[in-house]
């Protein structure tokens, strides 16, 4: 909880000092800034990941992701209207005002049941996390899995508009169609991940999680060769459908692997992972597309995504089988 009030009061403040900046180096300052203090969400992941029972805890995490993903969907279109209507200064502004309601409401409203382990007070003493977990190895396959997948989907980014308007033979409204193939996956992630979360708590999040990643190499191979943005969209779409199984999958996942002591060290790794992805893939997803086409952009995602799926069941062999050891 400590975490969550100092992300949302610290990016309250400096995205708010943001609308009062006179140049551009102080701008880059505060966005800095603003990185050294974001944190929310995946101390959000982990504080409910610890307060959950294990059982439920596919579903509770798949229903953070259902506010993250309306988060960004809504975020840019409120942002642009606020800057349409209003000033691109006072959107900072009021972004501010809204963490700090978050804050309010974080310090008001959530209630943490924690009491640290002695051992984690003593620097000196205190055990590595790897060390005190059955399988430390499948802990680092789903955390390259994070980066692997967020790479795949990072990898489109630079690239979709100009596959969008070669597409459409650049005849017509680029732009919007292009906005609404972006958009696409969000919408279906949106509806798919709590009900893929309460699925994974019947039946195993491995079992999630390794069909997420066939679903999505084969959703991704035809998204290189099809021939109408209509076609286009509807795999787009798809793709949602497997973010909602893959990205609240390994969140569970961990948070059953890891001792609630550890869970908010394991998810901050997890979003640093996810970070390296991102940065990752809009780097390949250029670098692909400016030496083969943008074909082969989406091969190579699905080429990434299927090894990705051999790594995970040759490293957690017993991930389809059998659910994962839940720690103490």
């Amino acid at each position: 909880k400590l975490m969550l009030l100092r992300s949302s009061f610290g990016m309250a403040i400096i995205i708010g000092a943001c609308g009062f900046v006179h140049n551009v180096y102080a701008l880059i300052a505060l966005r800095f800034l603003q990185g050294l203090a974001a944190g929310y969400i995946p101390n959000a992941s982990a504080l409910i990941a610890t307060e959950t029972p294990k059982a439920k805890s596919g579903t509770a995490i798949g229903i953070l992701t259902t506010g993250y993903v309306s988060g960004n969907l809504i975020g840019p279109i409120l942002g642009g209207f606020l800057a349409q209507t209003f000033s691109i200064r006072l959107t900072f502004i009021i972004t501010g005002v809204l963490l700090l309601i978050v804050f309010v409401l974080s310090l008001t409203m959530v209630h943490e049941h924690y009491t640290p382990d002695p051992r984690l007070l003593n620097k000196e003493k205190r055990p590595s996390l790897l060390s005190q977990v059955n399988n430390p190895k499948a802990i680092m396959v789903l955390l390259v899995s994070t980066a692997v997948i967020q790479l795949g989907n990072m990898s489109i980014y630079p690239i979709i508009s100009l596959y969008v308007k070669e597409l459409m033979h650049n005849v017509g409204p680029i732009t919007v169609v292009a906005g609404v193939i972006a958009a696409l996956p969000g919408i279906s992630n949106l509806i798919a991940a709590p009900r893929l979360g309460q699925l994974g708590d019947r039946i195993g999040s491995g079992k999630i999680l390794v069909s997420g990643l066939i679903f999505a190499v084969i959703m991704y191979i035809p998204q290189g060769i099809v021939g109408s943005i209509w076609a286009l969209g509807f795999l787009r779409l798809m793709i949602g459908v497997s973010d909602g199984a893959l990205f609240p999958t390994i969140q569970t996942l961990l948070s059953k692997l890891t001792p609630v002591s550890y869970t908010g060290t394991v998810f901050s790794w997890n979003q640093s992972a996810q970070a390296f992805g991102s940065m990752a893939g809009s780097l390949a997803g250029g670098f692909i597309s400016n030496i083969f086409n943008y074909n082969g952009v989406f091969i190579f995602t699905a080429l990434c995504l299927a090894l990705n799926l051999v790594m995970v069941l040759v490293f957690i062999p017993h991930i389809w089988s059998s659910r994962p050891k839940q720690q103490a």
